[in-house]
């Protein structure tokens, strides 16, 4: 197979029209982020959603650590006002090192 064929036929489209987005812009868009709880963790999350979201409100964070206190899950709220905005946001999140899992 080479790089133009898909494996699945595309439904609605080509593979290369932009799909549309169920979200509307601008919006609250809560995502939860999982990882090792140690110093810094959030620090570091809130970081990011600061780089994609200059607006964001670190005072929303919400905090849940696991059952027994080695993973922290942190729930950030950032206003999304694209899909490509998200998407990057997302794409940093899963590439930070103390991230394990993004929601």
């Amino acid at each position: 197979m080479n790089n133009t064929e898909h494996p699945l036929p595309i439904i609605g489209g080509s593979a290369n029209a932009p799909q549309e987005s169920l979200i509307e812009y601008p919006s609250a868009f809560p995502i939860k982020v999982m990882g090792r709880h140690h110093d810094g963790f959030v620090g570091a999350i809130t970081q990011l959603a600061r780089q994609f979201d200059p607006t964001f409100d670190a005072s929303t964070v919400e905090l849940r650590p696991s059952g027994k206190g080695n993973y922290l899950g942190v729930t950030i709220t950032v206003t999304a006002t694209s899909r490509e905005q998200l998407d990057a946001l997302y794409r940093a999140l899963t590439a930070h090192p103390m991230v394990k899992v993004v929601l």
